[in-house]
């Protein structure tokens, strides 16, 4: 095996546990805070046969290439002259340097703070392309905000405060079991969806059958590890915020946080930070619950909203000072 070729294979696997490490909490945090009754295994099967039958899917349907079009889209993450073919190994110096943005986010990972993976991977291949990426999380975080106002406007009174002071009946247990499954489900496959791009940046835009059987055993093993261990360092964010816990709130933040995703999936290919989104609706959702349910806002809760940001921010700093750090490195010129 090459050195390139073990850039290629060692950027992909510390991608894909520092990706999902860090992001899958924002799209199973609230599942497997309202599922810790449940064996953690019975938890990964449901999981990992919805990531196989989405990242398998999107393979088949795009001619090898498992992304859904993020990386070769209009306007694509690469601009090579034949996009379809663009691949990080083709670029000028492209080798040990590149496997920094990975790693770097996976010790950022183990002190819980919830950065964006697309600006700590994507901006390092494609440098022109962060305006882009930071107008669409911007625009996500702002929509997400705004529609948890919306909705919580309506429910906060009438069934979040209901919520927090009544616990779940054995009947409504079961119904709502059955409502929580679907929308993770349906959420878990809007997030693969937009966050496969950060992991397979690394390999070619078509990857061979091999390879991605390959990938396969990497991402269910990786969230394996995920459900055994509860989520992580990250999982304190979730569990933070009003009533997350309950299945039935659960519910409905999975539920408008997939139909958000939706929503931009649609809008075009360009990728996008689903962290922003997903700190968007809790902020929204945590100011919304204790103005309309409660009539005030407490000054805690507006620092910690506020911490949540800046954590966020604080990832996008680091990702522009490390594509500098790269083009030190290599000797690559990049420009934003």
């Amino acid at each position: 095996m090459s050195q390139l070729e073990i850039v290629m294979y060692v950027g992909f696997i510390l991608s894909a546990y520092s990706v999902i490490g860090n992001d899958v909490i924002q799209t199973l945090g609230t599942f497997l805070s309202s599922n810790e009754h449940r064996k953690w295994w019975v938890l990964w099967i449901f999981a990992a046969s919805l990531l196989t039958i989405v990242l398998l899917y999107g393979w088949y349907v795009n001619g090898g290439d498992p992304t859904y079009g993020r990386l070769i889209g209009d306007p694509p993450v690469h601009s090579l002259d034949n996009p379809k073919y663009a691949n990080p190994v083709d670029k000028e110096g492209f080798g040990w340097a590149y496997l920094l943005p990975p790693i770097v986010l996976l010790i950022i990972t183990r002190f819980g703070i919830p950065v964006s993976t697309s600006f700590l991977i994507l901006t390092f291949f494609h440098p022109k392309g962060l305006y882009d990426m930071v107008v669409k999380s911007m625009s996500g975080y702002l929509v997400a905000f705004g529609a948890a106002i919306v909705v919580y406007l309506f429910i906060a009174k009438k069934f979040e405060k209901r919520f927090i002071e009544n616990p779940p009946s054995a009947k409504q247990k079961r119904v709502w079991t059955v409502l929580q499954w679907f929308s993770t489900g349906f959420l878990w496959s809007q997030w693969l969806i937009q966050d496969f791009a950060n992991i397979y940046v690394y390999l070619p835009r078509e990857v061979s059958p091999t390879t991605m059987a390959f990938t396969l055993v990497v991402f269910l093993v990786l969230l394996g590890y995920i459900f055994y261990s509860k989520g992580g360092a990250i999982q304190g964010i979730v569990k933070a915020k009003s009533n997350t816990m309950d299945l039935r709130s659960a519910t409905i933040i999975d539920f408008c946080f997939a139909i958000i995703l939706l929503f931009f999936k649609e809008l075009n290919n360009v990728p996008m930070s689903t962290t922003w989104v997903f700190l968007g609706l809790l902020a929204g959702r945590e100011i919304a619950v204790k103005y309309f349910a409660y009539g005030n806002v407490p000054n805690n809760t507006l620092k910690d909203l506020g911490k949540d940001l800046g954590k966020v921010f604080f990832g996008l700093a680091i990702s522009i000072g490390l594509v500098f750090l790269i083009s030190f490195l290599t000797g690559v010129p990049m420009s934003f």
